[in-house]
């Protein structure tokens, strides 16, 4: 199994959450008072400690900890030991350790080295550009909701650490990689890039329009909101308008050619905007499907929470704790298909006697570095 030492922070630790998905054995190496992402809120229970850290629960489910105090002379050549032993390691700027050093002390070695933020994560998303594309076409930016920008940090890390232990497999070599977080999510603006390019034009803020084709849009049911596409080909068209029973768009045979619809959009928009507050969403998306026709909810994180074919697929797994009420939390994207199995975060150093064995440290060394503050 591969062995990944995990030194991130709160950029580069869901990269650690994903390989541990993949299989490999991730080891949190964190201080003896533990790290930052145990403290960060929301805490389940109201017990407000480093073990019921929501985050934590989430971003460290199925790895091991190890818990060290890598700044005293002893835990500096305990992590020599780990590096000497270790497949790749994962580690922030912050870390208290070098990567060029680590990469010195075992060649063979990936070590990813993940740029930490100067500035918060809103500054990081507008400089990027990413705000450009986001709002109404004439209005401000706004800003992306959920945490977007660490998502797409962990995942680039999270496939440069795979690639480089796939060399490391075909080559016996390893490799020294710096993950820009400003370069993660520049690289989500691509596609624009190209296009400006390529053609001379901006793609601006579309606001809940699509561009696609001319019914491609959010609307407001009478409880929600949901998403809807009218494809272009063969007679979905004439089926929409049978469905839609307005007597406007029906009496308007130009609106059989998608052009003319592109020309009337606003129109289009305006008498589907009054049709779809008449009908729930989970008729009008169910609706929809019978047809064929794309069609989404516009899902609250409720709805998420509660999706029956989520929970089916194992996606969400219910936790009982004796602590706290019960919650779901997700397996993972890359775990739920495999069929992997979930461990919880592990308490801090959980694992430190288990980690030592494997490193052929006795029990009396084990009680030496608690003796000396290593542990």
């Amino acid at each position: 199994m591969t062995r990944i030492i995990d030194l991130t922070s709160k950029y580069g630790v869901y990269a650690t959450r994903l390989l541990a998905e993949c299989g490999h054995d991730v080891i949190r190496v964190e201080p003896r008072s533990g790290d930052a992402v145990r403290r960060m809120p929301p805490f389940l229970g109201n017990v407000v400690d480093l073990e019921h850290g929501a985050y934590h629960q989430f971003f460290n489910a199925n790895k091991r900890s190890f818990s060290a105090a890598l700044n005293t002379e002893a835990g500096q050549d305990l992590f020599s030991d780990f590096v000497r032993c270790a497949d790749a390691i994962v580690l922030c700027e912050s870390a208290p350790v070098d990567a060029t050093v680590i990469a010195a002390a075992n060649p063979r070695a990936v070590v990813v080295s993940i740029e930490e933020q100067e500035d918060s994560d809103l500054l990081a998303a507008a400089r990027s550009g990413l705000l450009s594309l986001v709002g109404y076409p004439d209005g401000m930016p706004l800003l992306l909701g959920g945490q977007v920008e660490n998502c797409a940090i962990g995942l680039y890390a999270a496939v440069a650490t795979g690639a480089a232990l796939h060399h490391q497999n075909n080559t016996g070599a390893g490799q020294t990689i710096r993950v820009s977080a400003r370069s993660a999510l520049e690289a989500m603006m691509e596609q624009s890039v190209i296009t400006f390019s390529s053609e001379g034009r901006i793609i601006k803020r579309r606001g809940f329009r699509g561009e696609i084709t001319a019914a491609s849009s959010a609307f407001a049911a009478a409880d929600g909101f949901w998403m809807l596409s009218v494809i272009a080909a063969g007679k979905v068209w004439d089926d929409f308008v049978d469905w839609v029973q307005d007597p406007e768009l029906s009496a308007d045979p130009s609106l059989a050619d998608e052009a003319q619809r592109h020309a009337k959009r606003e129109l289009i928009a305006a008498r589907l905007d009054a049709w779809s507050l008449r009908h729930p969403k989970a008729e009008l998306i169910a609706e929809a499907q019978r047809r064929h026709i794309p069609a989404s909810p516009v899902a609250t994180v409720l709805e998420i929470c509660e999706d029956e074919q989520l929970i089916a697929r194992g996606y969400l797994l219910e936790e009982q704790r004796a602590e706290a009420a019960p919650v779901r939390v997700p397996r993972g994207a890359i775990a739920t298909p495999r069929g992997a199995s979930y461990r919880r975060a592990p308490t801090l150093g959980q694992h430190n006697g288990e980690i030592l064995a494997e490193l052929g440290y006795s029990a009396a060394e084990h009680e030496m570095l608690m003796s000396v503050g290593a542990l």
